[in-house]
This record gives C-alpha cells, structure tokens and sequence, in this order.
C-alpha cells in the first residue's frame, strides 16, 4: 500500500549537503529545490555552517533579506572572485556619474536654446505675449505659453539682465 504521508523533496541546501531536510530546517525557506546553483554558491563563498549561524542568529522576518543579499554577494563574488559586487557598484556609480554628466550637458543645451528663443523674440518685440491676467508674465516659446513668475532667465542671466532690459 501507498504510504500516506506526502513526499517534501529536500531543500537546495539539504539536496547539496546530502543530508535529510528537517522540518525546522534554516535553509528550507530561503533555498528552494529548485535553486541548487543559488545554494551552491553560497556554500562555495561563505560555508553552509557559516550562513546556518548567520541565519540562525536573525529574527525570523529578517532571514528572508539576508538570505537574498547572502546569494547576491555570492553571485557576484563567483563572477568577479577580486571586486564581487564591489565591482558591480562602482561600474554602477560610473555609469550613474557618465548619466549625470550627459543630462547636465543636455541641459545645458535646452537652457542655451531657450535663451537664444527669448533674445530672438525679445528682438522682434513678441516678448510679451500678454496671455495671461495677474502679476505673472507669460512668453510664447516654441508654440507654448509658459508664465515666468521670475524669469528663469534672470537666474541664468542669458543676456545679460533682466526681462524688461534693466541689469
């Protein structure tokens, strides 16, 4: 006859080490069967008697992010055995920076554009389009009216003084 109890296949880590997966097993939570190679490496940088402490020294709802940044630091510790996720980080923070820099530079296009814009309707004598009532200002730039309070250029002193030509 069919035995009536269910059959739980083993944790990765239970699976790895060759040794019968417990009911209150640390690992059985956090390494599925299906992740052998997760454990795997795990085990390779840290030690299963290791990360059994580690997780065992941990508050039950805390084991769950130390079981994933423990696999993350792993992986990138077998990828790269000098920097790990150091190197990830800094190729990260690099890119980061080079983003920086093309957006400031970009910036600093649209800004000069805009200025140009200003000056050269300034110089038609559409400057101020009037569209709108109360104390703001409003300037039609590329198609869009657009209410300068304090004129952004003022702050960016495009050419050379204020909206009204006073410096």
């Amino acid at each position: 006859m069919a035995s009536s109890t269910s059959y739980n296949p083993p944790c990765a880590a239970c699976k790895f080490l060759r040794r019968k997966c417990i009911l209150g097993c640390v690992f059985s939570p956090h390494f599925p069967p299906e992740e052998a190679l997760r454990f795997a490496n795990v085990h390779k940088v840290f030690g299963a008697s290791n990360v059994a402490k580690l997780l065992n020294e941990l508050l039950p709802h805390q084991r769950a992010a130390a079981a994933s940044s423990l696999a993350y630091e792993a992986e990138a510790r077998v990828r790269d055995p000098v920097h790990g996720c150091t190197g990830e980080i800094s190729f990260l923070q690099r890119q980061v920076d080079r983003l920086q820099r093309e957006l400031d530079a970009a910036n600093a296009v649209l800004v000069w554009f805009a200025c140009n814009d200003v000056v050269s309707l300034e110089a038609a004598g559409r400057s101020n389009v009037g569209l709108g009532g109360g104390g703001g200002r409003f300037y039609q730039i590329g198609g869009l009216p657009i209410s300068y309070d304090v004129p952004w250029n003022d702050i960016y002193n495009c050419h050379g003084g204020g909206m009204d030509g006073s410096n």
